[in-house]
């Protein structure tokens, strides 16, 4: 058995680097530059640009962000991953938590062409400034 990565999770492992950070740097490497972001609590579809504002703000409103309890299995032209990510909210201090899944369609040069991610909104709402 190999002990190598799938490359699908790789690229799952650097968008939780991104968010972790709040630096969007790296995803224009690892989204296709026309890739849709999806959720479930809108149903509309974002560019990159406008997911890597969403990592950036996230980063003033929350500190201290994990991804923990990642359950990730890959195939050939995607990944599915369910996690929950944890920080503390800057304005009340409370501790907060999302439980998530991601889908990912990755085309054959290795880049994300979509991600489809699944959330409560109720608990994503307690991520944002109060």
């Amino acid at each position: 058995m190999s002990s190598e990565i799938h490359p699908n999770i790789q690229l799952l492992d650097r968008i939780i680097v991104a968010a972790e950070a709040g630096d969007p740097a790296d995803i224009f490497n690892v989204y296709a530059p026309d890739a849709v972001i999806w959720h479930n609590h809108d149903l509309k579809e974002q560019t990159v640009e406008e997911n890597a504002k969403v990592l950036v703000a996230m980063d003033r409103w929350v500190s201290d962000r994990t991804y923990s309890d990642r359950r990730v299995t890959a195939y050939d032209g995607g990944a599915v991953q369910r996690h929950v990510l944890r920080g503390t909210n800057r304005s009340t201090g409370e501790e907060v938590t999302l439980h998530a899944c991601a889908v990912i369609t990755v085309n054959d040069e290795g880049r994300i062409t979509r991600l489809d991610e699944y959330f409560d909104s109720a608990e994503a709402a307690k991520f944002s400034a109060h």
